[in-house]
């Protein structure tokens, strides 16, 4: 291996041979910390092996066939040293993770690698049939999420009418789970909560012009059963789910003629509860306790009460121009991000604002901020980077960039005491503040 020494701005890394196509991988993997950069380089697997479940194809492939090696590139320009980095042949799609997965994973077009949590070596390729669109993600049309990583496994709705569950790492402990004859067309899965998925079929549009009707569901991870279904005359979505386990709250958007409404419905049944007038775009819904932030349509956040009633709205002064993105809960405070860069903590029983905090890089409704212990960490773009903000008293205690180029926002996931951050082909594991 040649390697240049010098300023990590100007390193460049180069295998042996590599330079006339003679090495052949599906990602590299660059270990960080202790005496400085190390490379090593992994096929996915040895062998490869077809599991067919429920009517999906997936496979477990190698090296074989899928391409030159991407080269290698130095780690942090800035911040925590890495402790290893997962170069990946092709850019990640993390909009098509319902939730941040609790542990490193490379989601792509070609399907998720499991990495190992200790040097982010890839363990097994998941292949699923059929793949996102050729234009994924910009058809808006089609919902971002539809994927989930949890504890072992990998839950996707890609085979008609079944929802599929894949280990990461045992090809035999993967199973399917066949869904009525009343939940035709595509499986949407839009929420996760306590064990449980929830989502829905959406109908297609009537020929006489009106809302089409829908579909929603839960289905109970553990006892791999369908929970319950129910049948909805208009459009609508499971979004997010109360705390706890029992009749806690499940928020759905509606679409009507109008525009769109919160719907409430009991967690354990679909019976409907409340509904309440929303903000406009119903782009986000977040579930604090046993109560729901929403949009308040002019760019700020509104907490309603268990009883469907607006407690209190943070929107922006006279002068100021800011989005509220979707807000952060802990035990007593929300963690609001605004995409001028700002993050703000309002205490959650009034909706006073205990501090603001600047950070180095603007956000987008792509930004999804991740809250793990007294941390905060805020994902910006490509060049901007990860920032960490400390909760207690809003200060910005560091900021974690890289070299390479890209295009897509940083996104983040944690587990075993570290924070996976990646962006476009990488996937950097840092030590956790």
């Amino acid at each position: 291996m040649k390697s240049s020494e010098g300023p990590a701005q100007e390193a460049s890394w180069q295998w042996d041979g590599e330079a006339d196509g003679a090495a052949e991988t599906p990602g590299d993997v660059i270990g960080g910390g202790g005496g400085g950069p190390r490379l090593s380089r992994r096929g996915l697997l040895v062998g490869a092996g077809v599991l067919a479940v429920g009517g999906a194809a997936w496979a477990v492939t190698g090296a074989q066939g899928d391409g030159p090696a991407p080269q290698p590139q130095p780690t942090a320009l800035a911040g925590p040293t890495p402790l290893w980095t997962y170069r990946g042949p092709e850019a990640t799609t993390p909009e098509r993770l319902l939730v941040p997965p609790d542990r490193p994973v490379f989601l792509s077009r070609a399907g998720l690698r499991a990495l190992d949590p200790g040097d982010g070596g890839p363990k097994r390729l998941l292949s699923f049939d059929p793949p996102p669109p050729k234009d994924w993600p910009s058809d808006l049309e089609r919902p971002a999420g539809n994927v989930v990583v949890s504890r072992d496994y990998l839950y996707t709705a890609t085979s008609r009418g079944h929802l599929d569950a894949h280990h990461l790492t045992d090809p035999t402990a993967g199973w399917s789970l066949p869904l009525p004859d009343d939940l035709p067309g595509e499986l949407q899965l839009t929420a996760m909560a306590a064990g449980v998925l929830y989502g829905c079929v959406l109908g297609w549009p009537r020929a006489n012009g009106t809302v089409p009707s829908s579909r929603l569901f839960a289905v109970g991870l553990e006892e791999r059963s369908l929970l319950w279904s129910l049948a909805i005359d208009r459009q609508e979505r499971p979004l997010a789910r109360a705390s706890g386990y029992g009749d806690h709250p499940l928020a759905c958007g509606r679409s009507l003629d109008t525009g769109t409404e919160l719907v409430v419905r009991d967690a354990a049944t679909g019976r409907e509860l409340w509904t309440a007038p929303a903000g406009g775009d119903l782009s986000w819904c977040t579930a604090v306790g046993q109560e729901f932030l929403v949009p308040d349509g002019s760019g700020g956040v509104r907490l309603l009460g268990a009883d469907g009633k607006p407690r209190w709205t943070h929107s922006p002064a006279r002068g100021e121009s800011w989005r509220a993105l979707a807000p952060v809960p802990d035990a007593v405070r929300v963690f609001v991000p605004r995409d001028d860069g700002v993050v703000t903590c309002l205490d959650t029983s009034e909706g006073r604002v205990l501090w603001s905090s600047k950070l180095p890089f603007l956000l987008d409704r792509r930004s999804r901020p991740l809250l793990d212990g007294g941390t905060l960490y805020v994902p910006g773009p490509a060049a901007g980077g990860v920032s960490a903000i400390y909760t207690a008293t809003g200060v910005l205690g560091w900021t974690f960039r890289d070299s390479g180029p890209g295009r897509n926002v940083w996104n983040l996931a944690s587990g075993g005491g570290r924070l996976y951050a990646g962006h476009d082909e990488v996937l950097h594991a840092l030590p956790l503040t």
